[in-house]
């Protein structure tokens, strides 16, 4: 069974035993986390499309790590001026893996 979550702004595609990195989540390693905004739910024989959100469908999970993503970096620059700046950002991430889709 496939669904489609919405959360932390993002929309993901999850499958049981999927391990998905979302944005960062206040919650503990081991937490339960349940995911409300679920658009679609189908498999190969019923799909439940949501207007916009599929009612009494819930996607659960367990917290895995927090983490934060690799280094990005970006240049700012006026040309002539001798102005150029350097900056980097590392996003927070929670890591979550699907437990049951219903």
């Amino acid at each position: 069974m496939i669904a489609i979550i919405k959360t932390g702004g993002k929309q993901y595609k999850v499958e049981k035993g999927d391990h998905v990195k979302v944005e960062k989540l206040d919650l503990d390693e081991g937490a339960k986390v349940t995911f409300d905004d679920v658009l679609f739910v189908g498999d190969e024989k019923a799909v439940k499309v949501g207007t916009p959100t599929v009612t009494g469908a819930i996607v659960e999970g367990t917290v895995v790590t927090q983490g934060r993503h690799k280094k990005v970096t970006g240049i700012k620059h006026h040309a002539k001026k001798r102005y150029k700046v350097k900056f980097g950002h590392r996003q927070s991430f929670t890591e979550v893996e699907i437990t049951k889709i219903g």
